[in-house]
């Protein structure tokens, strides 16, 4: 689990302005500070805020990454259409290669997501914050 601390810096949003929150229910985040706060131990990435959609959570399921069931070993409650979560980067840009991915909330979308893709494709993809 890691080590829930904050940034040293306040972390911004793939626009250059202060991270919103992405959610508190589910709380996630790769601290479960509600944020897609990141560090250099977040190996997965989890920067990318979407809201969750059925085809999605189908698509992720297929790939072997089940999101939808919950895990209350480790406090994961399962995911359902509309929920907010902090998504792992590649994950996002895989689904939206193949035309699955959810939409991203950019106020919420941590600017390392744009080590992974142009800030133009994500706002292809976006709902208001």
């Amino acid at each position: 689990m890691p080590n829930p601390k904050p940034e040293a810096t306040p972390a911004k949003n793939v626009l250059g302005t202060a991270l919103k929150p992405c959610s508190q229910k589910p709380l996630t985040g790769f601290f479960r500070d509600g944020c897609c706060n990141t560090d250099e131990h977040d190996h997965g990435v989890h920067t990318v805020c979407v809201e969750m959609t059925a085809e999605f959570l189908a698509y992720s399921k297929a790939a072997g990454n089940d999101l939808s069931t919950p895990r209350p070993e480790f406090a994961f409650p399962g995911l359902k259409p509309l929920d907010h979560w902090c998504l792992c980067a590649a994950r996002w840009v895989e689904a939206n290669e193949d035309g699955k991915a959810p939409r991203v909330v950019l106020e919420s979308t941590h600017e390392r997501t744009l080590d992974y893709v142009t800030l133009a494709v994500l706002k292809g993809s976006t709902i208001p914050g």
